[in-house]
């Protein structure tokens, strides 16, 4: 048996996924976000599997080609845009469409000499104050896009949320109020809603809605979960146990003696650790998942292994460890190590197996 460290893909999971998304918003095309590797779940694995959705999208041109190599036709979206003009060519070549959010973008894009137009998604800044154009200057700069040879029309408008996860945040409101004032009478495809969008306020969802975390059955909501919103997790992310060791009241365990056991227990040593993207920082408690009961983690997680209390139960070498997955939520690691979901999904390592199998 591996003792590598297995990511088990749930394709039918994902199906599922998209199909609720389409229940949630269906007057809307489907944008699905497949930056920062699927969300860690496998980039050409996971576009191969959504053929039903409209469009991928992706943070940067490397992505992009990645799925253009892998044989994938469908429309890619640069959700960060071109960062030089230079880059122009190959996207022209690779039929790529690109958000515009800067000025210098514009200027670099009206300025170029293209063998053909490209798409473009004109990105508002409606508050969140990260990427988009001022809604002072939008009137200008979609005029200027509206007049250059180089954009095919009509454009696509779109903007971001930063408090979707929080359903009584005012901020949501307030970016909505503020984009569609921008916006006006402007022609154009309207794609407003992320995956929290998608959850929670339907009246952002447009023309294009653009779920990520939500396709891989994530709660998008702040301390949500994924059942709440009928979807149904991707990635089952686990290991095994390699040795099982008696330690009597007194004794320390793991690097810097952190935890001294209060009685005599059992602990099982799992092939598991930061080197493989589990979190370091992981207190005394998680949970991980054996033969189906919760035990907690004890002692610091090293690069390779973690140990679990087991008390007296009997556990055997190579009994499988789920780290999060169907019955132990992604969200509910991720707030025992203060984090979000997010970022535990995408900090998986090389070492990890992946597979993909269906129900």
């Amino acid at each position: 048996m591996s003792r590598r460290p297995l990511a088990q893909i749930n394709t039918s999971a994902l199906l599922h996924n998209v199909e609720r998304i389409r229940d949630m918003a269906p007057h809307s095309k489907i944008l699905a976000v497949l930056k920062a590797n699927a969300y860690g779940h496998g980039l050409l694995a996971v576009a191969a599997q959504l053929k039903d959705v409209h469009a991928f999208g992706v943070a940067r041109i490397d992505e992009a080609l990645m799925l253009r190599a892998g044989g994938i036709v469908k429309p890619i979206v640069l959700l960060e845009g071109f960062f030089h003009a230079d880059e122009l060519s190959q996207i022209v070549a690779s039929n790529l469409q690109v958000v515009v959010h800067h000025p210098a973008q514009v200027e670099a894009l009206v300025k170029a000499e293209l063998e053909s137009p490209i798409h473009v998604w004109l990105k508002v800044d409606s508050g969140m104050h990260r990427l988009g154009v001022e809604p002072a200057d939008f009137k200008e700069i979609y005029h200027k896009l509206c007049q250059s040879k180089n954009v095919l029309q009509p454009m696509r408008l779109m903007t971001h949320f930063s408090c979707a996860d929080e359903p009584d945040n005012p901020a949501t409101q307030r970016q909505l109020a503020v984009f569609r004032q921008t916006i006006g009478n402007a022609a154009g495809e309207l794609s407003i809603a992320n995956s929290a969008g998608v959850v929670g306020w339907p009246q952002s969802h447009g023309d294009w809605v653009r779920p990520g975390l939500a396709l891989y059955g994530v709660s998008p909501m702040e301390k949500g979960r994924s059942g709440a919103h009928g979807l149904r997790p991707v990635m089952t992310f686990s290991s095994s146990v390699i040795a099982v060791r008696q330690v009597r009241q007194g004794d320390a365990v793991g690097y810097g003696a952190s935890w001294v056991a209060p009685e005599d227990t059992r602990l099982a040593v799992v092939a598991i650790g930061y080197g493989d993207g589990y979190p370091r920082n992981a207190p005394c408690g998680t949970p991980v998942l054996i033969n189906g009961k919760r035990y907690p983690i004890v002692g610091r997680v090293s690069m390779d292994m973690t140990t679990v209390d087991i008390g007296d139960d009997e556990i055997p070498h190579g009994a499988q460890v789920i780290l999060w997955g169907e019955d132990l939520p992604v969200e509910e690691i991720a707030e025992q190590v203060q984090t979000i979901p997010y970022e535990l999904l995408c900090n998986i390592t090389s070492r990890v197996q992946f597979r993909y199998v269906g129900d």
